[in-house]
């Protein structure tokens, strides 16, 4: 990329090369302007789509999806947080192995 280059123009890249190599997870779409540049994974602020790359100071982003809440259903990964898939195994009720054991143990023991 030329230094002239806009995040326009990285993003345009990063999804067609992304789609290119047939890359995993599947991107939700390949419309440009679904996606925007962040600093960081935990920044809110995007970057402007206009501004030149050599101006922005850094040479690491990551590219987000604009609506996370518009790929409910079509790829869960982009929308569960962590806090929703710890729930889910917690409610879950699940006996300990050495559980399985004893029950084992009983069975064999009764049948001698």
């Amino acid at each position: 990329m030329s230094p002239d280059s806009t995040v326009g123009d990285l993003i345009t890249m990063v999804i067609k090369q992304y789609s290119k190599e047939g890359r995993r997870p599947l991107l939700p779409t390949l419309n440009l302007s679904d996606f925007n540049l962040h600093y960081s994974q935990f920044s809110l602020e995007s970057l402007d789509k206009e501004e030149k790359l050599i101006q922005l100071g850094s040479r690491n982003f990551f590219l987000c999806p604009k609506n996370r809440d518009a790929y409910v259903g079509s790829r869960p990964f982009l929308t569960d947080s962590t806090s929703n898939q710890a729930e889910r195994v917690t409610n879950k009720t699940v006996q300990p192995p050495w559980c399985n054991l004893i029950d084992f143990l009983m069975i064999t023991s009764t049948s001698l």
